[in-house]
């Protein structure tokens, strides 16, 4: 059974591996994923609430992150990233993380979610073409990888382009 929790400080390093082993063999990385987390725990758009782990067993097996994201006034957040061991992947893991952050986010009073991410994968949990919700990518990407979702179904129409936190580096 997965327990998804709150992240504390005593997973951090747990995390950092955790990240930077989900990431080393995946088709589309930077190899920094892991020190990303680090930076964005430390800046001003980190939310602790959407800092999450999944143990089973009494292992950590994943890790999703959220934060805040900027455009016009809108409650928008960026999801990255999402991080499972390899071989925990295709089990459930990812889909169960998101599940529970849309949650807490809605609680949040979070309106829309965004992703760049893997247009087989994130369907999956909602997410449809980000340009759908006249959100656009600070940078050249996909159409189709660039996605988004609406957590809040009364939230208002948005149109722009979003701002990531800084420690992005966009």
């Amino acid at each position: 059974m997965i327990n998804i929790r709150r992240e504390c400080e005593a997973d951090r390093e747990t995390v950092y591996e955790l990240v930077k082993a989900a990431f080393a063999s995946a088709e589309h990385s930077d190899g920094n994923e892991h020190d990303l987390v680090n930076a964005l725990r430390e800046g001003e758009s980190f939310i602790p609430e959407l800092s999450l782990v999944a143990e089973q067993d009494g292992q950590i097996v994943g890790y999703i992150l959220f934060t805040k994201l900027k455009l016009d006034g809108a409650k928008l957040l960026a999801l990255a990233p999402l991080a499972v061991l390899p071989e925990y992947q295709r089990t459930g893991v990812g889909t169960a993380l998101i599940a529970r952050a849309h949650e807490i986010a809605r609680e949040l009073g979070y309106e829309y979610s965004v992703v760049l991410g893997s247009e087989k994968y994130y369907p999956r949990s909602g997410y449809v073409p980000a340009s759908s919700y006249g959100i656009a990518a600070p940078f050249e990407v996909n159409d189709e990888n660039f996605m988004a979702i609406k957590l809040d179904s009364e939230a208002p129409s948005v149109s722009g382009t979003v701002e990531y936190a800084p420690e992005f580096g966009l």
